[in-house]
């Protein structure tokens, strides 16, 4: 089409394009995993198989990966939303889906020959991760990296033919100090430990992963410095703004609609509950109580504006990077402050609801129970911990240096 050029009646638009696939995949988000699996996920500790297919079968894991390979290439925000979708009939579900989908996502930052060698032999491939820099040690070697140490929360890792781990990278000359880098490897080179008995997300299988004194090529690692935002050594073959995101500044956003949707949901019930059950006290309706009002009020409102905060931040980031902005450091440290403030606010919620809820909420038979040890599994996260985002966001604004390496 020339520049300029209206075009052709019925000839859809780019952005007409972009909005139709965006929409076919949150219906196929909201027609599955019913609520009826949750009990069975929990007892199983990971995801059943059928759900997994399920997820397959919708293109879900496959959202934010490159067209190219045949992904469906979504904006960022399509974390927030399918997981919100999902996390409303299962956060476990949801949590895995959101972990799973967004590697894709990373996976496109990486150098073209890492992602063909995933890609290549399957583009459905899962990859699990886990991004605690501490719990690795990697040393330079010709060709590439030595690496080893165990890992903690590795979601879905069962199902995974690979996996993202982060380390350090150290130097024998002090001089030169430590990098953070994440490494790419195949399920041949970590063992899994079962390690996962906890009591909120338990079916997410987040166990725990060992290395030892594995190596990794060069083309399979990226360093942390070239995810920060702008061109990454996947942009070449990746151009979509989508891959030039900071990926650890907006790594709240990968999980923070879990948090959205077992809230909903767990609003949801409360108010269907309420309209109909009777007092053992006094035989009123609890709808008409005003107390009940007040916390549907509440809860509500905390859940609203969690949900336009976790989207703003995505929608805003992806607008910059559309226009080759590479965000500053207040900018950055606010998307942290942001994801861990909007999940607090759905954990308050549905900890009100689950206190108003009274005795009901105690029976295992029941969902409430689950939301909330979900909820506050998911706000244990570090990600959310607002004290720790808190305290960054408020030394940047002050003038001070940033505390959080991954920036």
């Amino acid at each position: 089409m020339a520049p300029g050029q209206e075009p052709s009646m019925g000839q859809p638009t780019g952005q007409e394009v972009g909005e139709r696939a965006y929409a076919a995949m949150i219906a196929r988000t909201r027609a599955l995993v019913p609520r009826e699996r949750a009990a069975r996920t929990e007892e199983l500790r990971h995801l059943p198989t059928e759900t997994e297919k399920d997820l397959h079968d919708a293109g879900l894991f496959r959202m934010l990966q490159p067209k190219r390979i045949g992904g469906a290439e979504l904006d960022y925000v399509a974390l927030v939303d399918c997981a919100e979708l999902l996390g409303m009939a299962d956060a476990s579900v949801a949590w895995n889906l959101a972990n799973l989908a967004s590697h894709h996502w990373m996976l496109g930052m990486f150098a073209q020959k890492a992602q063909d060698l995933v890609w290549d032999r399957d583009p459905d491939a899962l990859i699990a991760s886990s991004f605690i820099f501490p719990a690795g040690r990697a040393t330079r070697v010709e060709g590439g990296y030595r690496l080893h140490g165990s890992w903690p929360f590795s979601s879905g890792v069962a199902s995974c033919e690979w996996n993202m781990l982060a380390s350090v990278v150290y130097s024998d000359d002090e001089a030169d100090g430590i990098e953070y880098r994440i490494f790419l490897l195949p399920k041949v080179d970590y063992k899994v430990l079962d390690t996962w008995n906890v009591t909120g997300l338990r079916g997410t299988g987040s166990c725990d992963v060992e290395v030892r004194d594995a190596f990794v090529a060069d083309y399979m690692t990226v360093a942390v410095g070239d995810l920060a935002g702008g061109p990454t050594p996947g942009s070449k073959v990746n151009p979509n703004p989508l891959y030039a995101l900071p990926v650890f500044s907006l790594f709240p956003y990968v999980l923070s609609g879990v948090a959205l949707g077992n809230a909903q949901a767990c609003l949801d019930d409360y108010a269907e509950v309420a309209r109909h059950r009777i007092s053992t006290y006094n035989r009123a309706k609890l709808s008409d109580f005003q107390s009940t009002q007040i916390k549907i009020a509440e809860a509500s409102a905390k859940i609203d504006a969690a949900r336009l905060i976790m989207r703003s931040a995505c929608v805003n980031a992806m607008e910059d990077a559309r226009r080759g902005r590479i965000p500053d450091m207040a900018t950055k440290t606010r998307y942290r402050r942001d994801g861990a403030f909007s999940v607090n606010l759905c954990t308050d919620a549905v900890s009100m609801l689950f206190a108003a809820s009274g005795a009901r909420g105690l029976f295992t038979t029941g969902v409430l129970q689950r939301q909330f040890r979900d909820a506050h599994a998911i706000n244990s996260h570090l990600a959310f911990n607002f004290d720790a985002a808190g305290t960054n966001y408020g030394r940047v604004a002050l003038g001070l240096p940033s505390e959080n390496l991954t920036l």
